[in-house]
């Protein structure tokens, strides 16, 4: 009787478990950002980001191999929603401008999922800096002072079914990718 109780509650166990195991994401992101926000685990979007973060990337990828998943939500920046910037990035090239919506810097098979916007950041929307086989796939990136997408180096990427529109600016007319 006793092995029989044991034999229940194990199975009990193992129904809660795969139960509660639902999402392969281990971060959830919405509301304000006002510090950079590194993951180091699989992240999603669950709700609308509004970037404050002045002279660093709304959001870094701090490990090699994560996805951000834009889950159909947008990220939005301190640039102007008309025209994101006037004049030139908030730092002189060919420093790397760190204003950037999304960043992924000297890592190795990252991937950021759309459908989903970044728009109005006062550099590139993301930065793929020094990266290899990175996938960026189904994002749109509007209104951002660089490059809706900026590649500084590396190789392999997979760019694809993105959609970049009205980037970059008079001094730095860099646009789409």
């Amino acid at each position: 009787m006793k092995r029989l109780k044991m034999v229940a509650g194990f199975e009990s166990f193992l129904a809660a478990l795969f139960m509660c195991a639902g999402s392969a994401y281990a971060a959830d992101i919405s509301g304000t950002i006002a510090t950079t926000l590194t993951i180091t685990d699989n992240s999603r979007l669950v709700g609308d980001v509004t970037c404050t973060v002045t002279g660093a990337p709304c959001i870094a990828f701090g490990a090699p191999g994560l996805t951000l998943d834009l889950n159909g939500y947008s990220m939005t920046g301190l640039a102007d929603p008309q025209v994101a910037c006037s004049g030139g990035p908030t730092l002189a090239m060919p420093t790397m401008p760190p204003e950037n919506g999304i960043t992924v810097d000297t890592l190795s098979g990252a991937t950021i999922l759309g459908p989903g916007l970044v728009q109005q950041f006062r550099n590139a929307g993301i930065f793929l800096n020094n990266s290899t086989g990175v996938t960026v796939t189904g994002v749109t990136s509007s209104t951002n002072c660089l490059s809706g997408i900026l590649v500084g180096g590396g190789s392999g990427h997979d760019l694809s079914g993105n959609t970049l529109v009205r980037n970059g600016n008079t001094n730095y007319p860099c646009g789409g990718i």
